[in-house]
């Protein structure tokens, strides 16, 4: 009788691990990870080469999975694929060596992708923790697992979406995320979609928590509506505005300051 033990189902990463291992492909999914959608020659200067050469990294990301195109007119637009594009990318960010910074322009824009920056379509960094935080102590999120705060569970992986969320709406929901300008009642009752309300993230650079899924993209589209924070045309960061850091003071208790670009 063998006493082999089964071979455990591991999925196949190699095809997706290579499509990353182009640094050309790399630049071209780092450009998108904001939730842009871009066409090919703005990825061609993003990226630092030829728009030929750009066509065939394009087709092979698209082919492998990692980006979706969308035609309109006579132009085709890229994107990230789905939010597990960005959450990959996000964890290779922590175990990827760290270019070194060798002027004062780098180190400003990296403080700035700390400070406050995309991670897909729902806001990351420092302001998207605090932001998170701010919601847990007014009820608008309850945590049911024991934990305090947007800290790390055992077993939660780093920067990477969590599978089982331990959060659910709290009893201030609605009123809470309605003065943020977000609709709770609404966003539960629209039709149903693979992507849930409620999902969160460990940031890569807090190693905390913070809010993704719907309801953390409805946020962040409130907020740029509102102009109380600002996208950034050729990088991941964005600005906290000086309305912006007014209201959050406002309606969340968070001191803006040091959430805010220095003059």
């Amino acid at each position: 009788m063998s006493t082999d033990r089964p071979k455990r189902s591991v999925a196949d990463i190699a095809p997706i691990a290579a499509l990353f291992a182009d640094r050309t492909r790399a630049r071209i999914v780092g450009a998108l990870v904001d939730g842009r959608s871009l066409p090919a020659s703005v990825l061609a200067q993003e990226s630092g080469v030829s728009a030929s050469t750009t066509s065939e990294h394009l087709s092979r990301l698209v082919d492998g999975g990692v980006l979706a195109v969308e035609q309109s007119g006579r132009h085709r637009y890229f994107r990230l694929a789905n939010a597990d594009v960005a959450a990959a990318v996000e964890a290779l960010a922590v175990i990827a060596p760290q270019p070194p910074v060798t002027s004062l322009r780098q180190s400003t824009t990296s403080a700035a992708v700390r400070r406050a920056r995309t991670c897909y379509d729902h806001l990351a960094g420092r302001l998207g923790v605090a932001v998170t935080e701010s919601l847990l102590a007014r009820d608008a999120l309850v945590r049911i697992d024991g934990v305090p705060g947007t800290g790390r569970a055992d077993g939660d992986r780093l920067a990477a979406g969590l599978r089982e969320h331990p959060y659910q709406l709290g009893p201030s929901a609605a009123g809470v995320f309605g003065e943020l300008g977000v609709d709770v009642d609404a966003l539960e009752h629209r039709p149903r979609t693979r992507r849930p309300m409620l999902r969160f993230c460990v940031d890569w650079s807090e190693q905390r928590h913070h809010l993704a899924g719907g309801l953390g993209a409805e946020l962040l589209r409130a907020m740029v509506a509102a102009d109380w924070v600002r996208r950034s045309t050729s990088r991941r960061a964005v600005e906290l505005t000086e309305d912006g850091s007014i209201a959050l003071h406002a309606h969340l208790g968070i001191v803006g300051g040091d959430l805010r670009q220095s003059a």
